[in-house]
């Protein structure tokens, strides 16, 4: 038994900043952070998001000098969105050597080499004309083992185009092991994968949806995305069969509100577990602190503790320079 009060006080490791800052059990740094970045084909100027103040479009250049400020900052690594111009029923520009988004991956590998991880997104949604993750069927749906083509294809295309990690988000049964296998036979076995292992079909991502001009034409991806109110086992079999398939790194999305599977992964996989501080958490913390409701840094530095706490050893945030900065 430990000794009760009055003998027993916490408040005495509590007294100080630096008596708290010795004790705290959960500390940031900023190679634990990954910076989202937004390449559009075609600007002059970076692009400001409307719903996500602070959030661009980038150009060529200005995703170079945003990449090198985060290096710079300690920022542990970036993943790459691309934009195209043109997009169709199959998303063609995602493969396409000379698409939007290996030439933002060849731009920013240039720029910053091995100083910071360069990864890509190896989805569908950014490029396709109908704004879902995969290729679809007459009716309508999303035709799952013809979508595993696609995202073979684009994951070889992004690690020649110097991609040091790819990132599939399309929650594809299968998606893993059809990368890996695709990867290695390519000759890039030395590749990791990060999988998006349990992403929920959330109302957090519609700011997103904006900077990656990627809202759905037609229905939802309810489909393949996770139930919120699902079952947490069926997160542990999704994350489960990744490890099978030869998953590298695993990820929760979103993040805050789902600190309970953060937990439980970080309690049963041998990996990395990462969690992405997704647009409508960024976004709602910017628009109260735009209305003075709220102290800004403060709650979006609790809100990195929080999901570091939970377990996860990576943090995606569109914060991760400025925060970066701030360790």
């Amino acid at each position: 038994m430990s000794a009760q009060f009055p003998v027993s006080r916490p408040r005495r490791l509590r007294r100080g900043p630096a008596l708290r800052r010795m004790v705290a059990g959960t500390r940031l740094h900023p190679a634990d952070l990954i910076l989202p970045m937004f390449a559009k084909e075609g600007l002059t100027e970076p692009a400001p998001v409307a719903s996500m103040p602070g959030v661009v479009q980038h150009t060529r250049d200005s995703l170079r000098k945003a990449a090198r400020e985060a290096a710079e900052a300690g920022v542990g690594g970036v993943i790459l969105f691309g934009i195209p111009q043109v997009k169709d029923a199959r998303g063609s520009a995602a493969d396409d050597p000379d698409g939007v988004l290996q030439v933002a991956l060849r731009d920013v590998v240039a720029e910053v080499g091995d100083s910071i991880v360069v990864m890509a997104d190896t989805c569908l949604d950014e490029f396709t004309d109908h704004g879902h993750c995969g290729i679809l069927t007459p009716s309508g749906d999303v035709d799952n083992d013809a979508t595993l083509e696609r995202y073979a294809s684009i994951a070889v295309a992004q690690a020649r185009a110097g991609s040091q990690m790819v990132a599939p988000s399309g929650m594809m049964d299968g998606q893993v092991g059809a990368i890996r296998a695709a990867l290695d036979g390519a000759g890039f076995g030395n590749v990791p994968i990060l999988g998006y292992s349990a992403k929920y079909a959330s109302a957090f991502y519609g700011p997103f949806r904006d900077a990656a001009e990627c809202a759905p034409q037609f229905g939802d991806r309810s489909t393949h995305q996770q139930d919120p109110a699902g079952p947490l086992e069926e997160a542990l079999r999704e994350v489960r069969l990744d490890l099978a398939e030869g998953v590298d790194a695993v990820m929760v999305k979103p993040a805050l509100a789902y600190l309970d599977v953060i937990a439980r992964f970080r309690a049963e996989v041998d990996v990395p577990v990462a969690a992405y501080q997704v647009s409508g958490e960024y976004a709602m913390i910017e628009a109260a602190a735009a209305n003075g409701w709220v102290d800004r840094e403060r709650m979006i530095t609790e809100s990195l503790v929080a999901i570091k706490r939970a377990g996860a050893d990576l943090i995606l945030t569109y914060w991760a320079t400025e925060v970066a900065r701030r360790l």
